[in-house]
Parts: C-alpha cells; sequence; structure tokens
C-alpha cells in the first residue's frame, strides 16, 4: 500500500470529479450510484478484501441496507464470505446477502474539514475454491437496496492468475529549493517466486513535485508524473531501477517537506483498478512522446498470464525532498459591494485570493482544509442560501468556511452568499476574514500568512458615496442551494500522483455529473 492509504482510497473515491469528461446527460439528484472494483485472485493466495463503494450527488444517509453479491457464474470457482463481522445469509449457492448493522452515510465528496471519509460499506472477501484454475474468469453481480426503495447494482469482472509479489525500493531524502531540480530512484524488486511479466508504477506525488521529461510509456497532467508502465520482466530475486528527473515547482512552500511515493502493480491489478475510466469516457493522462523509460538489466518479454500481487504491503517507495530556503504564502480577504431594496435577495461572491509566491498545499489522507474564511453577515440581512461548506457558528450571525485543500498561488477562491435585505440600512457593513481560527479534528487554519494585514475585507450593503468593500457582489435575486467554493482548475489537484490516474474508478458517475467543473 502506499504511505497514504486513506488517499489512495479517496484518489479511488473523489477523483473522478476532477478529471473525468463524459458528453452523458446529468443524472438526476440523489439517485445512489455504486461501484465494486473488479479483481484478479491468485491460486492459493489468502482471499482479498473489496467493498461496494456508493455515490451521491448531494449528503444522503441510507438506512436498512443490504447487499446482494451474486457470483453464480463463478459459485465454483470462487468464495465470497464477509469481512467486517456483518451479518450474511447465503439464500442459494452462489449468492451472498449482508445486512449494514449502520446507516451508511454518503457525502457527494469527503467533507472538507471534518477528517472524515465514508460512502462505503462492510467489506466481503474474496477468494478462490480449489476447483479454480488459472485463465478463469466471470461476473460479481454487486446490487444494494435500501429504505424508501433506494437500490443500485454494479457488475464486477473476476478473474483467475498467478501470485507475484512485487517489492519497492528503500525510502531517500534529499534536498532542493523552489525551482530546483534533483533526481530520485525508482527501485523495484521481485521478492516471490514467480517472474513478473511487466508492471506498473503509479506516482503519488505532491503538487510541487513536476518533470519536464514526456516518456512514451509514461502518462503525465501538464508537469505532473502519473504512471509508468514497463514491459520488462522481473526474475525471482532480482531488482531493476530506473532514473527519474524531477524539479520543485517555484511555487513550493518553504521550508517543507515534499513527499513522493510510487505503487507498484502488476498489470492485471492496474487493468482492475482503471478498466471502468474508458467506459465512462474519463479523460486519460497523457502518454509522452518522448524515449522509453527503461530499467536497468532488464529483458524484453511477453506477458504469459494475469498476475496480482498477493503481498501488497511492501510494493511501494518513495521519497522525502526537503525544500530549503523561504517561500510563503499571502492570503488576501475578498469582500462585496452589494445594493438592494427591502425584500430583494443579493448575491455576494466573497472569499480570498492566494497572493502567492507560494502554493499552500494541504493535501492528506484526513482531508482539512488548508484555512478557513469566517462570513459575519451585514446587519439588515438574512442568508437563505449558503455554501455547503460553511457552517453558522452557534449564537453568532458569522459563518465558517472550510477551504480546499491546496490554494495555488495566484488563483481567487470564492463563494457565494445569497443575502436577503430585510431592512434598508445605509452602509450596513458585514466582513470577511481569512484564516479565521477552527477548532477542526487536525488542528487550526493557516497561521503562518506573510501579510496579515489584508486578511480582512469588507461585505457592504447599500454603501455611502464613499463606502465600498474589497470585491463585489451582483443585486440580482434568486434562490437556490448551496453554492460550491470555486477557485483553482480542478485539474491541477488531478495532478497530485494516483489522484489522476485512477479517476472514473471510484467515482466513475459523479464523473459523469461533474464535467461542468472541468478545466482542461
Amino acid at each position: 500500500m502506499l504511505k497514504h492509504p486513506l488517499r489512495w482510497l479517496t484518489g479511488l473515491g473523489v477523483a473522478g470529479a476532477l478529471v473525468a469528461a463524459s458528453a452523458s446527460p446529468a443524472v438526476a439528484a440523489a439517485t445512489i450510484e455504486p461501484y465494486f472494483q473488479d479483481s484478479t485472485l491468485a491460486v492459493g493466495a489468502t482471499p482479498t478484501s473489496r467493498a461496494l463503494f456508493l455515490y451521491a450527488d448531494e449528503p444522503t444517509v441510507l438506512t436498512d441496507v443490504s447487499v446482494r453479491y451474486d457470483y453464480r457464474s463463478l459459485a465454483s470457482k470462487i468464495t465470497v464470505a464477509p469481512a467486517d463481522g456483518q451479518k450474511c445469509t447465503a439464500p442459494e449457492p452462489g449468492v451472498l446477502v449482508c445486512e449494514e448493522p449502520d446507516d451508511v452515510v454518503l457525502h457527494e465528496l469527503p467533507p472538507i474539514g471534518s477528517g472524515t471519509y465514508r460512502n462505503v460499506t462492510k467489506q466481503v472477501r474474496l477468494g478462490l475454491t480449489d476447483d479454480a484454475q488459472l485463465g478463469d474468469s466471470g461476473d460479481i453481480a454487486v446490487s444494494f437496496q435500501a429504505a424508501g426503495g433506494r437500490s443500485g447494482s454494479y457488475t464486477s469482472h473476476v478473474r483467475v492468475g498467478e501470485g507475484v509479489d512485487l517489492a519497492g525500493g528503500p525510502f531517500t531524502t534529499l534536498s532542493a529549493k523552489p525551482g530546483g531540480k534533483f533526481t530520485v530512484p525508482l527501485a523495484v524488486a521481485n521478492a516471490g517466486d514467480t517472474v513478473v511479466d511487466g508492471f506498473v508504477a503509479v506516482f503519488d506525488l505532491s503538487y510541487s513535485i513536476r518533470t519536464k521529461d514526456r516518456f512514451s510509456n509514461c502518462r503525465y497532467a501538464d508537469d505532473h508524473l502519473v504512471s509508468c508502465q514497463f514491459d520488462e520482466d522481473i526474475p525471482v530475486g532480482t531488482g531493476l531501477v530506473a532514473t527519474l528527473n524531477l524539479e520543485l515547482g517555484k511555487d513550493t512552500y518553504a521550508p517543507t517537506n515534499q513527499s513522493g511515493y510510487a505503487q507498484f502493480m502488476t498489470i492485471a491489478d492496474f487493468e482492475d483498478l482503471t478498466r471502468v475510466r474508458a467506459a465512462v469516457g474519463a479523460r486519460a493522462a497523457t502518454l509522452g512522446s518522448g524515449p522509453k523509460l527503461t530499467l536497468t538489466e532488464a529483458r524484453g518479454r511477453m506477458r504469459k498470464a494475469d498476475q496480482t500481487d498477493v503481498a501488497p504491503g511492501n510494493d511501494y517507495t518513495g521519497w522525502t525532498i526537503k525544500a530549503t530556503g523561504t517561500n510563503g504564502t499571502d492570503l488576501a480577504a475578498i469582500g462585496a459591494t452589494l445594493k438592494g431594496r427591502a425584500g430583494t435577495v443579493v448575491t455576494a461572491t466573497v472569499g480570498f485570493r492566494n497572493n502567492g509566491p507560494a502554493t499552500l498545499d494541504k493535501t492528506n489522507g484526513d482531508f482539512e482544509a488548508a484555512t478557513h474564511t469566517a462570513v459575519e453577515l451585514p446587519p439588515g440581512t438574512t442568508a437563505v442560501a449558503v455554501p455547503g461548506s460553511c457552517q453558522l457558528r452557534q449564537g453568532t450571525r458569522t459563518y465558517q468556511c472550510a477551504s480546499e485543500m491546496l490554494l495555488v498561488a495566484g488563483q481567487s477562491y470564492t463563494t457565494k452568499f445569497q443575502l436577503r435585505i430585510d431592512k434598508v440600512i445605509p452602509n450596513a457593513r458585514g466582513a470577511v476574514r481569512v484564516n479565521a481560527p477552527c477548532e477542526c479534528p487536525a488542528g487550526g487554519g493557516f497561521q503562518d500568512d506573510i501579510k496579515p494585514a489584508n486578511d480582512k475585507a469588507t461585505i457592504v450593503v447599500n454603501a455611502a458615496q464613499s463606502g465600498g468593500g474589497q470585491g463585489d457582489g451582483d443585486g440580482g435575486g434568486g434562490g437556490g442551494g448551496s453554492l460550491p467554493i470555486t477557485g483553482a482548475p480542478t485539474t491541477v489537484v488531478a495532478g497530485i500522483g494516483v489522484l489522476l490516474l485512477v479517476t472514473g474508478a471510484g467515482c466513475y458517475l459523479l464523473a459523469r455529473r461533474h464535467s461542468g467543473r472541468i478545466v482542461a
């Protein structure tokens, strides 16, 4: 597994919304869509754990959930058994029905600022019977039912392959300044007793880690390395190594430690993870047009059989790059100036801008916001539509809003509050404060802003001639629900390693719904 296993899981769960694109029409709100990953199982290996992922385009709680696994096409070849202590029954051979012991909480995306991740049911274990043979394959139809008539199904493909054991090389630590170049080793070994016939390296790199290389067997998102596929085999007991030429972006926050990881997968395991991408029109990372990245002491060989890594705990390598020097971040609040008569609804577009010079990157498995913004409503107004990322502080007229995890230098991050003017008060003033304190699971917000003097801006309603705020707004009416924070093109987030490559796998239907958010 990667160093950040939850981040790896969420790469399946949320990144489809970040980089996928499809011409499919939008699906009706509150429809629940399931996904159950394909699997390659090895003869003689321990069972593989899998869980049903469920996705909704708005927060939803499912009650009285049951999950049905229909594997009758493989009934004599595989076994499906509960893994998390849930109550299950087998109404007929090749069918398992499991009851979820608790409600299943669904989020459109992991809730930023909460430190939690949901959207998954209890796991089951997939194993092989003594009758399974190399090359066998079939399907598992996984369906769920919940109170209120909610239901859905997904068909997952299962095949029988041979087991191998890929192992990553040792971790490396080095230093570089923002904008500086460096090299790291990409080392992999065969720790098993079967020749590995080709493999894939999937990268999980900090946003600041870039490359100018464009190898023909690697995929890229802008200057971010996403994956490389190798046809070379690895004989038993041997290892291969290549050198990667990387650099830190000039907008790297310093001093910090920037991390990078590479997970090695068999080609079959990689296919299991990403097969659904093409089916839903998910946008793939781009293949390079330069020479092929090769490893030392490699021999070409045709792939003979599907393979799966049966001991994945050691299949990764990693690097820590110490960003040296000083390169900080200035977040400047954006206010609004509004005008309207009593009873009208106006829209305040407020937030902040990252003036740089550094990008603020808090991407991690806790899904903590990079900063928080407090929005105090002007007197005489009432919020009638509030962003889903904002919560009202108890006993106040101030909302606290969680930002995205990645705040790119030069980008603005604004969100919309719809305010009803209950009473016209000349020059009524509210406030927007970026870097607001927060009692959050993983600690408070950003504390090291290099120019705190611009952390506050005003929201002015019906300003006098000399009044005004740092920003703008519109006086148009309008209703509607919560409105999303908007800022940097979401594809920049997709540059963070696996978050691009495996997109479409977990969130394959959200990919369709949110194609309008994509910036190519």
